[in-house]
């Protein structure tokens, strides 16, 4: 069964076409290196929620929109060795690809898919 790579981030709004390309950038580099598909999402309808939510969990700030992204791989095998690669990668170093947001407040983590219909 498929693995998955899940992210929330808090991106500054201003900065929408930047983290766009950096996301593209990246996925040629995860698709590279064996994940079958990279999905970046930008917050639209987010809400603010009173005990938790999406906006709380990376402290989004007045000027920043919530991102949700995922990275689907054929297994966790295949998303592990990738992984390694995938951070290893050149293209992805800060100097060649630098992030557009705060990676301090990046969410991340992988899950083993349960129901996938």
């Amino acid at each position: 069964m498929s693995y998955v790579d899940g992210f929330v981030a808090a991106v500054p709004s201003a900065n929408r076409e930047a983290y766009r390309k950096h996301a593209e950038r990246a996925a040629v580099v995860f698709k590279e290196h064996g994940a079958e598909r990279v999905v970046e999402c930008w917050g639209d309808d987010v809400p603010e929620g009173k005990v938790t939510s999406f906006p709380m969990a990376v402290k989004r700030r007045d000027d920043e929109t919530v991102v949700f992204s995922w990275v689907v791989w054929p297994s966790r095998a295949v998303r592990d060795e990738g992984m390694k690669k995938v951070m290893a990668d050149p293209r992805l170093q800060p100097e060649s690809n630098p992030m557009p947001f705060d990676g301090q407040r990046l969410i991340y983590g992988g899950f083993e898919p349960i129901v996938d219909v």
